[in-house]
């Protein structure tokens, strides 16, 4: 059965950290407080937007107390918890108390480069593991693989409970055909948010977004008029914010969206090694959008 807490707009949230390096409590609880105000579908914590990869088990669970607290059971919640060690990945899902989130995303495996029996069997291993909702997350431009449209058709089919994918492979023809020939109930979301409209005219569901984070209201209302079918009104809004969307990107995520929510003094803009902040250019252009953004 389709799970329509997933539908609309989801957003990819950060992690914020303060000059000594720590996780900013305060802040993320703020930025929680932003996207309640923009009035998006739901939260997606602990993901790649979140520097989830960087953050030890103390860090990971103090950010997910924070971002249950300050939400207050406004919005669905989903976690993040993926990674390239199948046994791991279980693990961690046995382990952690899933009872305040809607659902899991969980990306495929990076740096391994699986064959597609092996997502497959990934995913069964997945999925045998939790009774909770699990997203697919394929991201060929992060894990040097694609799990291809077939694939994930036979995983939509053969395990229930996983419910979506997060489709970022930037390929509107393998979109088209995994929503041509997906099951009914199984749901397509957009990994991109260049091609969120595209996405959703083609037949899916709404967008995890990393844009809605700095534009929650213009983005969640972009993609409400979508999925109503009113894409002339949403195009005037997906132009609109599509120059400080490219910019978000040029130099890096989440180093671009961190430094523009730091231009709307919502964090600091401090990231991880090995990541660092976008180049003077890119934060130049970026406040300049901002400024101007009506």
């Amino acid at each position: 059965m389709r799970n329509k807490n997933l539908t609309g707009t989801g957003v990819a949230i950060v992690t914020p950290f303060d000059k000594k390096g720590n996780v900013d409590t305060e802040a993320l609880a703020g930025i929680v407080k932003h996207l309640h105000s923009g009035k998006i579908e739901y939260i997606v914590a602990l993901g790649t937007t979140g520097e989830s990869v960087t953050l030890n088990k103390d860090e990971k669970e103090l950010a997910i107390k924070t971002i249950i607290k300050a939400n207050g059971n406004k919005l669905p919640l989903v976690l993040g918890i993926g990674g390239n060690n199948t046994a791991d990945v279980i693990h961690t899902i046995k382990k952690t108390d899933l009872k305040s989130f809607e659902a899991i995303l969980s990306v495929a495996p990076y740096y391994n480069k699986p064959n597609q029996e092996g997502y497959y069997q990934h995913y069964k291993a997945v999925s045998q593991s939790t009774k909770k909702d699990i997203i697919l997350y394929n991201v060929p431009g992060r894990t040097g693989s694609n799990v291809t449209w077939e694939t994930q058709i036979k995983i939509a089919k053969n395990f229930k409970n996983i419910v979506a994918t997060k489709e970022a492979s930037g390929s509107i023809e393998q979109i088209m055909k995994l929503i041509k020939n997906k099951p009914k109930d199984f749901m397509v979301i957009s990994g991109d948010d260049t091609l969120t409209l595209p996405v959703i005219a083609a037949g899916g569901v709404g967008v995890i977004s990393v844009v809605a984070q700095v534009l929650p209201k213009d983005y969640s209302d972009m993609v409400r008029l979508c999925l109503i079918g009113d894409f002339e009104k949403a195009r005037i809004l997906h132009y609109k914010m599509m120059d400080i969307t490219d910019q978000l990107f040029v130099d890096g995520n989440p180093g671009g969206v961190k430094w523009a929510l730091s231009e709307l003094g919502k964090c600091d803009p401090y990231v991880r090694l090995p990541l660092c902040e976008p180049n003077d250019k890119v934060k130049q252009t970026l406040g300049q959008l901002i400024k101007n953004y009506k």
